[in-house]
């Protein structure tokens, strides 16, 4: 039985292990001197950006106009309506978009807006969509560049997804803010150096016609994008990264948007790693695909706040061992691995998180990371399934 229990836990250590040291290596290689950024090559082809919006009456005005500043004349931006109950639809059309509207109340989530979308854009298909957010600002000359990579690489695209403070945000939204960009960021560019692929974001992504018309969108997984993602990598076409293109939107102000936003994300990924990343893992070396092996490890590292909880069970109960039963090995492992991730965040704090959250508020992460407790008891006990949009202010 002792030998049971000393195996069960070193294997736990060293499942813990893994991921922290992946994480180390994304953050050390986004670390390393940027190279500078080519510049995008001049835009070919005909592009449509594609933007789901669902009950976004106060932003989308908008949201349409710096799109279309970032348009040519050949281009379209089609608004998807989705199951709206305000007025979307007239005040996209008021700001020249295109629009079409959907409603299918038993159908909800951005997947079935997304493939409405894309059966109506196929009666004139154009050569790349892009997918933008309808609550997502677009930063000028991102849409071309996304799009000429799309083009080039024959695999999507993926411009950086960042997500701006609020006025007046407190502590528990500044250090969501660095979790992302670590997420959305540093990790990313890690992989990029490393010339590998990164995973869809949501927002900011562009597909070659020829691949997302043939795309199983229509459905209402928390996490489509990540799904799809890696349904491209199954098929040896895995998304890239492409740093020097941008889209950005704010937190939710409230605290109920901010709780229910990182309940769909979480509950989202969570799902994902339990239920297709160890199939994803075997797929991948057994057919030798690196990019759908690379996005399948990154899928094994769990949200921050998890991980930290993880580390401290993991060190509590192995330097308990240690101490009661003289297992080293354990304890070893995970206070290596605990080391590892402290030094992974703070490289990453250094080079990336310096300008939302100060030294001293990382010392709050702990309180971050009890506040999230709930949200992860939840996963186990009542799991969020179906998509609900975040509350949050209205742009003017």
């Amino acid at each position: 039985m002792s030998a049971l229990l000393y195996g069960l836990l070193l294997l736990a250590c060293i499942a813990l292990a893994l991921p922290v040291g992946l994480l180390l290596l994304q953050v050390l290689s986004a670390w390393l001197p940027r190279r500078t950024a080519p510049p995008c090559p001049d835009a070919t082809g005909c592009f449509a950006v594609l933007m789901p919006a669902h009950d976004e009456a106060l932003n989308i005005r908008s949201v349409v106009k710096s799109v279309r500043l970032d348009l040519r004349p050949q281009d379209r931006l089609l608004v998807v309506a989705d199951n709206c109950g305000d007025d979307t639809a007239a005040m996209a059309r008021a700001v020249g978009a295109e629009v079409v509207e959907r409603q299918d109340p038993m159908r909800r989530g951005k997947g079935y807006a997304l493939d409405f979308g894309i059966r109506h854009l196929a009666l004139n298909p154009p050569d790349v969509v892009v997918i933008i957010d309808a609550d997502c600002t677009v930063q000028p000359g991102s849409i071309a560049c996304i799009a000429v990579a799309a083009l080039k690489t024959g695999a999507p695209a993926q411009a950086y997804y960042r997500m701006e403070l609020p006025p007046d945000a407190g502590l528990k939204i500044k250090i969501a803010a660095f979790a992302w960009r670590v997420k959305n960021l540093v990790r990313p560019l890690g992989y990029l150096r490393l010339g590998l692929p990164c995973q869809l974001m949501g927002s900011g992504m562009a597909f070659p016609w020829t691949l997302i018309a043939q795309a199983d969108l229509a459905d209402g997984d928390l996490v489509e994008d990540l799904k799809l993602g890696l349904e491209f990598a199954c098929n040896r076409t895995a998304p890239r990264f492409v740093p020097q293109a941008e889209v950005s939107s704010v937190f939710p102000t409230s605290a109920a948007g901010v709780a229910t936003q990182r309940r769909r994300w979480e509950h989202g990924h969570l799902g994902m790693l339990f239920g297709v990343a160890p199939r994803l893992l075997w797929q991948g070396l057994c057919s030798a695909n690196l990019g759908l092996l690379a996005l399948a490890v990154d899928l094994c590292i769990p949200p921050l706040a998890l991980l930290v909880l993880l580390m401290t069970a993991a060190v509590t109960t192995s330097t308990l061992a240690w101490w009661v039963l003289h297992w080293t090995a354990p304890a070893v492992i995970a206070w290596v691995s605990c080391l590892g991730f402290v030094a992974a965040v703070l490289v990453a704090w250094t080079r990336f998180g310096r300008d939302m959250l100060s030294f001293t508020e990382m010392a709050g992460i702990p309180l971050y990371v009890l506040w999230k407790v709930p949200v992860y008891l939840r996963f186990a006990l009542r799991r969020e399934r179906n998509w609900v949009r975040s509350a949050r202010e209205g742009k003017k």
